[in-house]
């Protein structure tokens, strides 16, 4: 391995600061269980009319080829990486069969990242919405800009327009590599399949609540049960918590859907409610549904709900990150523990950023190999990585 590619290593994570298309070919096949990435939105247009057609057949769907700068100006969000299948065929080449990919996408390309996988061989098998509050619209006010151009009479009748809504989610593309098998048969020989559900339900485990709130089980133990147990039946409950959702929050989006939904109450018992028939199949009578949930609360209960932290910004306190793009820690660690065995796990992330991902898959016990290009960020993600990486840091040893 070059000079330029010999990655840093440190407990649990390998780190390397170069271009992934140049990196992914230097890995050993089949060696990790997850990809959890952000990768390039490309938010750019090939000018200022638009995307026009174009003759070349080796373009994404006959438009012509992005430009070299795309979100805020930057030059990694540039060019068309991200939609390209030969890429993610490399991603798919290390992964070991029945591996789960999560990519984060924008809401004007994602479809194009999602045919670029799809095309490179992965399944896909749904897409995740994560919705947050803060979003902020990035409009043009076409008024403003007729009274610039002197078109002050046309500018009246414009007022109040712009060209773009306010950002409030982005959707993430679950994939997976084709099974050898079965998903029973691919866990036994890999070593991985399918989701890790119970250890992502939403109310219970690290994470899986916005802060201050109880979760179902202290909720039922303050109305006097000693154990959140609900009767089991066709609807009911799971004592672990809710099964996990392909919405995700934030705690300002979660506030918000609560406003709107109001406090109510959780589904309790039907021993009361009249039967429209009392046979019951091998039972030959009616038998009353026992309670779901006795939980209360707004909405956002039933979603997971990513808790906000200002350590992403600041790294701890030691460092300043200024990556414009960092993503909340308690959302990756709860992908990282969504798609990664709970042993033996090893998440790769060809999009390293300023390390929120590799944050997440140390959290969750897992091993981590990223990939940066731009040296600024690599050098937050490794300070942020190296903070957790640590032995005694570490959820499994």
């Amino acid at each position: 391995m070059t000079g330029k590619t010999k990655p840093i290593t440190l407990d649990r994570a390998t780190l390397y600061c170069g271009d992934s298309r140049k990196v992914l070919p230097l890995l050993e096949p089949e060696q990790f269980t997850a990809c959890v990435c952000d990768p390039p939105y490309h938010l750019t247009q090939a000018s200022r009319k638009g995307s026009p057609r174009t003759n070349d057949p080796k373009t994404p769907f006959g438009r012509t080829h992005l430009g070299s700068k795309g979100f805020m100006g930057k030059t990694w969000d540039g060019g068309d990486v991200a939609f390209r299948p030969e890429f993610w065929a490399e991603v798919l080449r290390v992964l070991k069969p029945g591996a789960m990919l999560l990519a984060f996408g924008g809401t004007r390309t994602f479809h194009r990242l999602t045919c670029a996988i799809e095309d490179a061989g992965f399944e896909i098998r749904d897409c995740l919405m994560w919705l947050y509050g803060n979003g902020f619209p990035k409009s043009l006010d076409i008024s403003k800009a007729m009274i610039k151009g002197q078109k002050m009479e046309l500018a009246q009748r414009w007022d109040g327009w712009g060209s773009s809504l306010k950002p409030a989610w982005e959707p993430i593309v679950l994939a997976m590599k084709p099974l050898d098998g079965t998903f029973a048969q691919n866990s036994h020989r890999h070593g991985v399949a399918g989701l890790n559900i119970d250890d992502s339900r939403i109310g219970v485990g690290k994470g899986g609540r916005r802060d201050g709130e109880k979760t179902a089980q202290k909720r039922y133990a303050d109305r006097g049960s000693t154990n959140f147990a609900p009767t089991p039946g066709p609807r009911g409950g799971d004592a672990k918590g809710r099964w996990s959702a392909n919405l995700l929050l934030d705690e300002e989006a979660g506030a918000m859907l609560d406003k709107q939904s109001g406090e109510r109450s959780g589904c309790g018992s039907h021993s009361s409610a009249k039967p429209k028939s009392k046979f019951r199949p091998g039972q030959g009578e009616y038998m009353p549904q026992g309670p779901i949930y006795p939980d209360t609360g707004g909405a956002s209960r039933f979603f997971y709900c990513a808790k906000a932290n200002k350590r992403d910004r600041t790294c701890d306190g030691q460092i300043e990150n200024n990556h414009p793009t960092v993503k909340p820690r308690s959302l990756m660690e709860y992908l990282c523990r969504l798609v990664t065995p709970p042993v033996g796990g090893v998440i790769l992330d060809p999009f390293m950023g300023s390390g929120s991902t590799g944050i997440g898959a140390l959290s969750t016990g897992s091993r981590f190999v990223g990939i940066e290009l731009e040296p600024e960020s690599f050098e937050t993600a490794r300070q942020r990585i190296e903070i957790v990486s640590q032995p005694h840091e570490a959820s499994h040893a």
